[in-house]
C-alpha cells in the first residue's frame, strides 16, 4: 500500500472480538473505531466491516498479522492471511498485513499503569490494540517516505 492520503482502517482480529481503528485522511494518527463481535463458531462479520469501509470513506486496510515470539507464522497468521485475502476479494480495497505482536499486551499493561480496569473492557481493548498496531503501521510507512 502507497503512502498516499485517504483514510485506512486497521483491524486486529481474534476469535470473540475484532478492534478496528481508523486513521485521518493524511495518515497520520489513529485513532479507536469501534469492536465488532463475533459469536462462537460463526464467520467473520464482514457485513458490519463494510458497513464501516463504507461509512468512513476508507481507501486501505491493515489486518493484524499474529506471529509468534520468534517471528514464524502458525495456524492465526495463516487465518490472518486468509481473512486478509477475503477482506481485499469482498471490499476491492487493497490490504496489508502488519505484525501485531504484543499489542494487546501493550494495551492491557498502559491501561492497568493509568489506573485502569481491563476486565470490563474488552471491547475498549481490542480497539485500542487495532489502533496501536494502525499507528505503528503509519509511522512505517512515513518513515519509509521521508
Amino acid at each position: 500500500m502507497s503512502t498516499g492520503t485517504g483514510r485506512l482502517l486497521g483491524v486486529d482480529w481474534g476469535e470473540r472480538r475484532i478492534g478496528l481503528a481508523l486513521s485521518d485522511e493524511s495518515r497520520t494518527l489513529a485513532q479507536p473505531l469501534a469492536t465488532l463481535t463475533r459469536r462462537t463458531g460463526k464467520r467473520f462479520p464482514m457485513a458490519a466491516l463494510q458497513e464501516h469501509l463504507a461509512k468512513h470513506e476508507v481507501t486501505g486496510i491493515v489486518v493484524g498479522l499474529p506471529l509468534d515470539a520468534e517471528g514464524g507464522e502458525g495456524d492465526a497468521a495463516r487465518a490472518a492471511r486468509e481473512l486478509a485475502d477475503d477482506i481485499a476479494r469482498r471490499s476491492g480495497l487493497p490490504v496489508a498485513l502488519w505484525d501485531e505482536r504484543f499489542t494487546t499486551a501493550r494495551v492491557l499493561g498502559a491501561v492497568r499503569e493509568m489506573g485502569g480496569k481491563t476486565r470490563t473492557r474488552k471491547g475498549d481493548i481490542d480497539a485500542l490494540a487495532a489502533t496501536l498496531l494502525l499507528q505503528h503501521y503509519l509511522d512505517a510507512i512515513r518513515g519509509s517516505a521521508v
